[in-house]
């Protein structure tokens, strides 16, 4: 559980730092300052503290999906079967990975205490278009947990995607996982899967297994 809090965390984080900035903002900037704001509202919100559901799936349509490039995860995580999905079942793909990760994480969100975040030393090149940015989730009592968020300029700002946690990046976490899917099942054995969990984390409230676990 502790695990899926904090990526639900760094996916909010991430998503809500783009929300008000300008398209043009260097990407540390974008999460620097709107981080507080975004630990604000999971402190301050008590339907999200008292697991409303319903306003958790709200702040995350709203205020994360946007900021993410789920067409690049998606295809970055089906990985070598990507070319031989037909252009229907990449657009199937998008939307049930899309709805995995937020059924997967967003009940953890609920979970929020007292977690503060910092932000490691950031440069950028000019001309630079692909970029990490780098911070550490702190919370009363453990480790520091790295998050690393991998971004790239688009014509309508900075987008993430991809997240590493501890230096596991969610992407190829998920890589290995679909791979093993598509063998046994193939493209429409995925979609299957990743629909199927994503509705059963639906209605438990709590995070879906990986497909292929």
């Amino acid at each position: 559980m502790l695990r899926s809090f904090i990526a639900a965390l760094a996916l909010s984080l991430a998503g809500l730092a783009g929300a008000a900035q300008a398209a043009d903002t260097p990407p540390d900037v974008l999460a620097r300052t709107t981080t507080q704001e975004v630990l604000a509202v999971l402190k301050q919100d008590r339907d999200i503290r008292n697991g409303d559901m319903s306003r958790v799936y709200q702040l995350v349509e709203a205020k994360i999906l946007p900021n993410f490039d789920f067409n690049r995860m998606t295809q970055l995580a089906v990985g070598k079967n990507w070319p031989r999905a037909s252009a229907q079942q990449k657009q199937a793909l998008v939307a049930e990975f899309r709805n995995l990760l937020v059924r997967t994480y967003s009940a953890s969100l609920t979970a929020f205490s007292n977690q503060t975040v910092e932000f490691k030393p950031f440069t950028m090149k000019p001309g630079d278009d692909d970029v990490v940015v780098r911070t550490e989730i702190r919370q009363p009592g453990g480790q520091p947990i790295p998050i690393d968020y991998n971004m790239y300029k688009t014509a309508f700002g900075w987008k993430v995607y991809d997240v590493s946690i501890d230096s596991v990046s969610l992407v190829t976490n998920y890589r290995a996982s679909f791979a093993s899917t598509v063998r046994q099942n193939g493209i429409d054995g995925l979609i299957k899967t990743l629909a199927d969990q994503s509705a059963r984390a639906a209605t438990s409230g709590k995070p879906a297994a990986r497909p292929g676990s």
